[in-house]
């Protein structure tokens, strides 16, 4: 079934189906987020390698059974026919309170149904007090009005 928007991929359609991803990922949803991936799909997440929806849902259950009230934010850096590279950052807490922000990078190539074939993602993160906190939305989908990473300075 087709996932729009298409490639080849020009900058609205681009940043619409970064925007699709980024809500998918709010919402928690780790089977809403897989369907996104095609059935034999690699991933390179950090130092962990997994394949195909399957592994990709099992993945996010255990990410996010370890970080807490996760909120992301994603931002186009570039793209080319079938392909959008993307910068993000997101902030969630562990079970003891302690709060993290994790920067950064995705490269993503899709078929020509819209689904991602390839997912190749460099984060890293760091300690914040809860002070330093920069994404303050209600759980979910990131409001229209919220600014985006570059208005942040992030």
């Amino acid at each position: 079934m087709p996932r729009p928007p298409l490639p080849p991929f020009d900058q609205t359609s681009a940043i619409e189906k970064i925007r699709l991803a980024e809500d998918a990922w709010n919402s928690g949803d780790p089977a809403r987020v897989a369907l996104a991936y095609t059935e034999n799909c690699p991933w390179r997440n950090r130092a962990e390698f997994v394949t195909g929806r399957e592994e990709i849902n099992a993945f996010l259950i255990r990410k996010w059974t370890r970080e807490l009230e996760y909120r992301l934010i994603k931002e186009l850096w570039a793209f080319t026919g079938d392909r959008i590279a993307v910068r993000f950052a997101y902030e969630f807490r562990d079970d003891s309170h302690q709060w993290f922000r994790a920067y950064g990078n995705e490269n993503w190539e899709f078929d020509e149904s819209g689904l991602m074939c390839k997912r190749i993602a460099s984060i890293n993160e760091h300690l914040i007090e809860e002070s330093d906190r920069k994404f303050h939305w209600p759980l979910g989908r990131r409001p229209n009005d919220h600014p985006s990473l570059s208005a942040l300075d992030l």
